[in-house]
């Protein structure tokens, strides 16, 4: 099983993204946290992520770039937490973006189950500049795609998933 979850910034799309993998009855979860730590908010961000999972099993990866190089164990359910990251991390720190779909592919082929989470950053309505807008582009084209290859898409509104492939019968 495939999923992808969605949302806007502190929706609760990791809360439910979590809940997701702690339903299913596996000894094998893996955590990959794309996030670039750079500043005293996102080493909260941190923290309280790892808070959240800590009584839940997982063993996490930390993977800001070529999410190929994970060593994933066959059979594994995975979270990955999140495209959002991970495609800039990418393009604006001397990787490749164009890479990410095929190392997804590749890591969905391995494990029992694959919940990735991104995030809705396109209707703002704001005027970028051009490396911006290219960036929203490239995390479309890889959401697209991730959308694509899932049996379950949900949208986390207010802590609430609704379910826009598929259903939750896969737990």
């Amino acid at each position: 099983m495939i999923a992808l979850i969605t949302g806007g910034s502190g929706c609760g799309k990791s809360t439910y993204a979590e809940k997701l993998i702690s339903a299913m009855p596996w000894e094998k979860r893996v955590y990959i946290a794309t996030m670039q730590v750079y500043d005293e908010e996102s080493v909260q961000r941190v923290a309280r992520h790892r808070a959240q999972r800590a009584d839940k099993g997982f063993t996490t990866y930390e993977a800001p770039k070529d999410l190929g190089a994970v060593p994933v164990e066959e059979g594994s359910i995975v979270l990955l937490e999140d495209l959002v990251n991970l495609v800039a991390n990418e393009m604006f720190d001397g990787g490749d973006w164009t890479r990410i779909f095929g190392d997804i592919e590749k890591l969905a082929k391995k494990c029992r189950h694959l919940v990735m989470v991104t995030n809705d950053v396109f209707s703002d309505g704001e005027s970028y500049e051009e490396s911006t807008r290219e960036y929203l582009r490239n995390l479309a084209e890889v959401n697209r795609r991730a959308a694509e290859i899932s049996d379950y898409v949900a949208e986390v509104v207010y802590s609430i998933p609704i379910a826009l492939k598929g259903g939750q019968d896969f737990i």
